[in-house]
């Protein structure tokens, strides 16, 4: 088994679990390296403490299984087939006696936890959440690797972004504009749905781009992240279309000081919620405060937002191998709405900066 899964059945030894059973893509893909969106269809993985794994899938992805890398049992199983009932043979073949089972409470909905509880008809469940989060913390050379190259899409993204602001053009004008070219670098798949937002607009955290047309003395606030072999990025820059006024100067200088304190305290060791408070307590003392709605970064992977969240109140210690975001940002309506963020490397000395886009003041004439 390769070093995920053998952590695995470490732990459910240490905790006498006899069947771990996952079902979120997400995890399936860390766990076994097979990336797969079934949409509405089961995916599961089930881990055993010594008896080999084996995978169910429907069976239009057993190749892909296989050509993933997988070499272990696959039960494929076709639309007019009960995948629970083929679950239960392969089981049977590993295992007697089932007293209790992992399973991931978060995702798996009502109708397969019935379906489960009564397959394994008295058994206790606890959830596996915790153990999954904390292996996925930290990256290994690999998940680094891909991760790197995502950012470097994701920089590159920015870069056309900006050199597409016109006056007059959209919001949507300009995200097609840099969706188009990611895709002619071989892009499938953006970590979520690209922002460009102008304007007022930009002091909606989570706005919707729209066809609101660039004009000169507004702030364009890019928000977008890429996928690359099943990893994310995910980057924030602001710029400014023409010159800006005192306040919305003053609104980014704070931004960016508050980001840049927050990643010189990054360090192994050091709590989450202290990184969260030394951005934020600069941009209460700048009066600020009550426009800063969010947390300060979050855990970069698999998932565009996975462990460790980084808010005030989370006391989780920052590890080496960990990749998070640093992302403050100020949002005042009908004023200006201004975020940088960056992705980092958490190493032993610091972090490693991976999203390399200038954010000192891009002003685009």
């Amino acid at each position: 088994m390769n070093h995920k899964l053998q952590k695995v059945s470490q732990w459910m030894k240490e905790n006498d679990i006899q069947v771990s059973f996952i079902t979120s893509p997400e995890n399936v893909f860390y766990l076994s390296g097979f990336l797969s969106d079934p949409h509405e269809r089961l995916l599961g993985l089930a881990i055993f403490q010594d008896e080999e794994p084996f995978l169910v899938c429907p069976s239009m992805e057993v190749q892909d299984a296989k050509n993933a890398g997988w070499n272990y049992e696959i039960i494929g199983y076709s639309d007019i087939d009960q995948p629970w009932e083929l679950i239960h043979n392969s089981i049977n073949k590993r295992l007697s006696h089932v007293q209790k089972v992992a399973i991931e409470k978060e995702h798996m909905n009502v109708e397969r936890y019935e379906a489960i509880t009564y397959l394994f008809n008295g058994a206790t469940f606890v959830p596996a959440e915790e153990k999954l989060r904390k292996l996925r913390m930290v990256k290994d050379e690999y998940e680094l690797k891909t991760i790197r190259r995502a950012c470097e899409l994701a920089d590159y993204a920015i870069q056309v972004g900006c050199e597409e602001i016109a006056e007059g053009k959209t919001e949507l004008d300009v995200l097609a504009a840099v969706e188009y070219a990611l895709k002619k670098k071989g892009v499938n798949e953006m970590s979520f749905s690209t922002m460009v937002l102008t304007g007022a607009n930009a002091a909606s955290p989570h706005g919707t781009p729209g066809l609101t047309k660039i004009k000169k003395g507004d702030l364009v606030l890019f928000d977008l992240g890429v996928v690359v072999d099943g990893y994310c990025s995910d980057i924030t820059r602001t710029v400014a279309f023409g010159d800006m006024d005192d306040k919305q100067k003053e609104i980014y200088d704070t931004v960016l000081q508050a980001q840049l304190k927050a990643l010189e305290a990054c360090k192994p060791g050091v709590p989450c919620s202290e990184i969260d408070l030394i951005a934020r307590n600069h941009i209460r003392e700048a009066g600020y405060g009550e426009y800063f709605p969010h947390r300060l970064g979050h855990g970069l992977g698999i998932s565009v937002h996975e462990y460790p969240s980084l808010t005030e109140t989370n006391s989780l210690l920052l590890e080496e191998g960990m990749v998070f975001t640093i992302e403050p940002g100020i949002y005042v309506p009908n004023v200006a709405g201004v975020r940088i963020e960056d992705d980092l490397y958490l190493t032993k000395d610091g972090v490693e900066v991976l999203t390399k886009f200038p954010k000192e003041l891009q002003t685009i004439k």
